[in-house]
C-alpha cells in the first residue's frame, strides 16, 4: 500500500503540473473565466492531495486497515473531485452535456474530507 500511495501521489503531482501549465497557457483562449477558474480549482486540489499522499506514503506504516482506508479515501476522493471538475470545465468545448457529473464532485470532496478525518484519527492513536 505504501508503494501504491507514493506512486499515485507522484502521478497526481505530475499530472497537476501538466494540467496547470496547460490551463495557464492553452485553455485561457478557449475556456470562459468561470470554467477556467473551476479547472484551476481541480488542479490545485489535485496538487494539494498529491503532496498529502506523498507525505502519508512516507510516514504511515500501513499496518492497520484505518491507515489503508485513509489513503484510499484520499486517492479516490481526489480522482472523483478533480476529474469531474476537468470534464465539467470542458463540456462547452466537447459540445456535450456533462451535468450528470455535477454530483460526482461533492462525492469526491466528501471522500477527501473523510480521508483527512481518518488521518486525524490515525495521528491521535499513533504514539510518536
Amino acid at each position: 500500500m505504501k508503494t501504491i500511495t507514493l506512486i499515485i501521489g507522484a502521478v497526481y503531482g505530475l499530472t497537476s503540473v501538466i494540467l496547470g501549465a496547460f490551463g495557464a497557457h492553452a485553455l485561457k483562449k478557449v475556456l470562459s473565466v468561470e470554467r477556467l477558474t473551476s479547472f484551476e480549482t481541480g488542479v490545485k486540489y489535485q496538487m494539494y492531495h498529491a503532496l498529502l499522499l506523498l507525505l502519508i506514503g512516507f510516514f504511515l506504516k500501513f499496518e492497520t486497515r484505518i491507515e489503508k482506508t485513509t489513503a484510499w479515501f484520499i486517492i479516490l476522493g481526489t480522482f472523483l473531485f478533480s476529474v469531474s471538475i476537468y470534464f465539467l470545465s470542458f463540456q462547452d468545448i466537447l459540445k456535450t452535456n456533462l451535468k450528470f457529473l455535477g454530483p460526482i464532485t461533492p462525492i469526491g470532496g466528501l471522500f477527501m474530507i473523510l480521508g483527512w478525518a481518518l488521518l486525524i484519527y490515525v495521528f491521535a492513536k499513533t504514539k510518536f
